[in-house]
């Protein structure tokens, strides 16, 4: 027997539907499949999770639940069914009522698909859409990527992520969601997605930055440098006498083109490493700070103030 949804979530009977949301999409993101690899108790809780959101997050099967008129799976209780031959007229069974049996019975007829030879009984009913987080690497998401996502359900899918992807972009496999009442639709399945940071790149809109670590001698004399980009490694020329936080541009080098956008470009900042100089170094350096005596870049700091 299915546990109790509103405990599954760890929500008060009250909660609102923002409640239970936020509750479901906690666990969802704690006992997912994806992120907890072979570990049936996760699995076993995700789940659960989703079959409690499922009916929780739908007010009409929240509300029969609610009423006891259906269990923590859906299914229709004996309490349901006596109460609807209670209401009916005498000695007449539910799967008898007709249109004046009262909106109770369109209602639960809506719910499960039952109502017999009644008229409203047999009215197509859409599924009930499935909802799903997928944690995807950041170069996945910015370049496209194709991943094989696990339901709840057991079931496997092969999803396409779109290039350009982003934190938060909710992606609709439609038809892969909770099956139909009376030969209505499947619901859809909705996927939002979950961006991994990377540990080089941050991204802004379609454009890449790359924090770009260069040598006291490169950026002094200038040299052509490898950078790492979403598609591979470049050559990037550093110019002589470049400073420390000098931004340069590689065009179309960031997120590649997508509907109807074109590729953003790929901005790299040089870091002046200085790491452990020589004694060489070091002469070379004072013999230029002696050339160089009145040569202060913090000048600008002071004027005026």
């Amino acid at each position: 027997m299915a546990q109790d949804p509103y405990s599954t979530l760890g929500v008060a009977r009250t909660a609102t539907q923002d409640e239970i949301k936020a509750a479901f999409r906690k666990l969802a993101k704690k006992h997912h499949p994806d992120l907890n690899p072979g570990n049936a108790a996760a699995e076993a809780k995700f789940k659960a999770a989703t079959a409690a959101n499922e009916l929780l997050s739908d007010p009409e099967r929240r509300a029969a639940f609610d009423r006891g008129d259906i269990d923590a799976e859906g299914k229709q209780t004996e309490r349901a069914f006596y109460r609807q031959y209670a209401e009916g007229q005498e000695g007449a069974r539910y799967h008898q009522a007709d249109a004046g049996d009262g909106e109770f019975a369109d209602m639960f007829a809506d719910l499960f698909g039952q109502g017999g030879g009644g008229p409203r009984g047999k009215r197509p009913i859409r599924g009930q859409h499935v909802r799903a987080r997928l944690v995807v690497a950041f170069i996945d998401a910015a370049n496209g990527a194709s991943r094989r996502v696990t339901l709840s359900d057991g079931k496997n899918l092969e999803v396409t992520i779109p290039p350009g992807s982003e934190d938060g972009n909710v992606l609709r496999l439609r038809g892969q969601g909770e099956p139909g009442w009376n030969g209505g639709p499947s619901g859809d399945l909705l996927i939002e997605l979950v961006v991994e940071p990377h540990k080089l790149f941050t991204r802004e809109g379609d454009d890449i930055h790359l924090d770009l670590p260069v040598t006291i001698a490169e950026a002094v004399l200038g040299a052509k440098v490898e950078v790492p980009t979403l598609s591979g490694t470049v050559s990037l020329t550093v110019p002589p006498h470049s400073d420390h936080g000098k931004r340069m541009r590689l065009r179309g080098r960031g997120v590649p083109a997508h509907a109807g956008r074109p590729a953003g470009d790929l901005y790299v900042t040089l870091h002046l490493v200085v790491h452990h100089p020589d004694p060489p170094l070091e002469e070379a350096l004072k013999a230029w700070q002696e050339r160089h005596p009145r040569q202060n870049p913090r000048a600008h700091l002071t004027e005026g103030a």
